[in-house]
Order: structure tokens, then sequence, then C-alpha cells
């Protein structure tokens, strides 16, 4: 069994194309913190750098990785994001935990 820099394993089209899917999730992760962040610090919220510097953008279950897809944009959508969660909405702890598996 090798290791992911073994060139046997790193040229397979699955590899690269994994590589590619966790770019976008990190993409798309990204731009939700920064938007989320803004927000709450235009919101008046004490956000500290300390913290925000702790955010990991690897989380993923949100994300849907078996099904449709379209990469058409909503003429509604601000920006390209979807509107954030309502923050009062309370989520199931275990939710939290399964993206660390």
């Amino acid at each position: 069994m090798g290791h992911p820099g073994d060139p046997q394993i790193a040229d397979q089209p699955e590899v690269g194309a994994l590589g590619l899917v966790l770019n976008a999730v990190v993409l798309f992760n990204t731009r939700y913190l920064d938007a989320v962040l803004g927000k709450l610090r235009a919101d008046g919220a004490e956000v500290r750098d300390e913290d925000a510097a702790r955010l990991s953008p690897f989380r993923h279950r949100h994300i849907n990785l078996l099904g449709k897809y379209t990469f058409l944009l909503p003429a509604d959508l601000a920006d390209g994001l979807r509107p954030l969660s309502d923050p009062d909405t309370v989520l199931d702890d275990a939710d939290e935990d399964d993206d660390l598996d």
C-alpha cells in the first residue's frame, strides 16, 4: 500500500478529482465564513480575530457529494452566495461532530 505522495497513487484520476472536490469545498466554505464573519461584525457582534483564525473551511456535512448538480446561479443570489442561515436556529450537536469522522 502506498502513500499519497507515491507516484503510483498520485497519478490516478480519482486522486486528482478528489483534490478538485476538496479545493471546491474549501473555496465555498471560505466564502461563506467570510460572509458570516462580515455580517456578525456589521451587526455589532464581537468577533475576535483569534477565534476567527480557528475556524476551518474543511467542514463538509452541508455539501451534497452525491446527486445532481447545476452550475447556473439563480439571478436572485447576491454576490453568488445563498442567504445566510438564521443565527437563532438551533443546530443538532450531532451534526457538527459528523464532519470530524
